[in-house]
């Protein structure tokens, strides 16, 4: 249930001030707090999609290591091959690293891109929540992130749900992504950040809030009083969402991991002790499990930081400490899915803004090289059980397969029923804006 406290002040005729009612009726959606109104309005204005596709993204901020992951060199120099050796997984001739022997053994409900081009070289998640550089139409606002873009041309599943989450964990590189010209009635629903805060309705009282036809009789009110123009009774149907939000217990149920049986949580683990964080996202596996259920609860991406991957020193040690971290928390999110019967309609994805670099540096690191990267794929209906690409010998550069990062979005589009080559966003000029440039991967899809 919804969490209310606070003291009476002095405002409308019940006892809610026009302060409060601004609560009542936000919900800190992004950087602003929005009236969930306009959110309703916007969303009547492009229609709902229909049936219930989920993403649940998995920046893994700093830039993993792509040799050190899914791209063993066994054939490189020491010095550029490092400490870990492939093992093999379920999936005959696909071997990985050897600090992810859940995913290994899981690997048949997996599939790992090898050989991704086109990242820059700067520590943000742009790229990875858009597709594009970030100079993108920045002249507009800057392009939408994948969760914007979604909400906006599928809007909710149910009324009470954001379709779009975003953890906004502590660190540099912690957006959870921005919704760009789309303004903020498309930024995602923070649970970390004032979002949860706003859905503490100050100065209400639990009879007040059941009477709900005395507070949304206040909430016209209000609305009376601050639309100099009159217009508040046109808006009935939007505020009476915007209510539903906040009086339902759906969200902050979907957020509450300690319903979940005692076994669930022991498989996901805590990601504790939280190491190698410095400016980075804690290890937080109990995220992984949040992001199932909103999902399940009707959230149509979640998106979240997981780590500090930035080893320019002990690179080695830090995989050892997140990469087991995450064998376990992944692999248990995609094996919850698969048994509660979502995997299908559900994709994972984990991945970072770029690679490092092939030769090892004095203080045991790799440093950044967004000429390669890498990402590790479930779900989504997808053909899983298969490695796509390879980097050359020393792990340099795309040889086989190179797979632009734009694909890889334009298949979580496909996934949630999306297709990029017609599908298109108006910009605040009234231009019709593509998503992506790419099709999707075409071995996965």
């Amino acid at each position: 249930m919804l969490t209310i406290f606070g003291k009476k002040q002095k405002g409308f005729c019940d006892g809610v001030s026009r302060r409060d009612f601004l609560q009542i009726g936000a919900l800190g959606l992004g950087a602003a707090s929005l009236n969930l109104s306009d959110v309703y309005r916007a969303e009547a204005n492009q229609g709902t999609g229909i049936g219930h596709k989920s993403v649940i993204h998995i920046f893994l901020g700093g830039g993993p290591p792509h040799q050190d992951m899914w791209d063993i060199k066994t054939e490189a120099p020491r010095e550029i091959r490092g400490e870990f050796d492939p093992i093999s997984t379920s999936v005959a001739d696909v071997k990985i690293g050897e600090t992810f022997p859940l995913i290994a053994k899981n690997f048949d409900k997996f599939a790992a891109i090898r050989s991704i081009y086109g990242s820059l070289g700067a520590h943000s998640p742009f790229q990875c929540n858009t597709g594009w550089a970030p100079q993108s139409l920045q002249s507009l606002g800057g392009r939408p992130c994948f969760g914007s873009s979604v909400s906006r041309l599928q809007g909710h599943v149910d009324r009470a749900i954001p379709p779009f989450v975003g953890f906004e964990n502590a660190g540099v590189w912690r957006d959870p992504g921005m919704p760009g010209f789309l303004g903020a009635t498309f930024a995602p629903f923070k649970p970390t950040g004032p979002g949860m805060d706003n859905m503490k309705l100050n100065g209400v009282t639990l009879d007040r809030l059941d009477d709900r036809k005395t507070l949304r009789s206040s909430f016209d009110e209000f609305r009376r009083i601050v639309d100099a123009e009159g217009q508040a009774g046109s808006l009935d149907q939007f505020t009476e969402r915007a209510f539903d939000v906040l009086t339902s217990s759906k969200l902050v149920e979907a957020l509450d991991v300690s319903k979940e049986d005692p076994r669930v949580i022991e498989r996901y683990g805590d990601g504790k002790p939280y190491k190698f964080q410095y400016d980075g996202a804690a290890t937080a596996n109990d995220q992984f499990l949040m992001a199932r259920r909103l999902v399940e609860a009707g959230v149509r991406v979640v998106t979240l930081t997981y780590g500090r991957w930035d080893s320019h020193g002990d690179n080695f040690g830090l995989v050892r400490d997140h990469g087991s971290k995450l064998d376990q928390g992944i692999t248990a999110l995609v094996q919850d899915l698969e048994e509660r019967g979502l995997l299908d309609d559900v994709t994972v994805i984990a991945w970072g803004e770029f690679g490092r670099t092939p030769r090892i540096n004095k203080n045991a690191g790799r440093d950044h090289w967004p000429q390669a990267n890498c990402a590790l794929l479930a779900g989504g209906g997808m053909k899983t059980g298969q490695a796509i690409g390879s980097t050359n010998r020393l792990g340099e550069v795309p040889q086989d397969r190179p797979v632009h990062i734009q694909e890889v979005h334009s298949t979580l589009y496909h996934n949630l029923g999306i297709d990029t080559s017609s599908a298109t966003i108006l910009d605040p000029n009234g231009r019709p804006q593509y998503l992506v440039e790419h099709a999707p991967v075409r071995e996965l899809v």
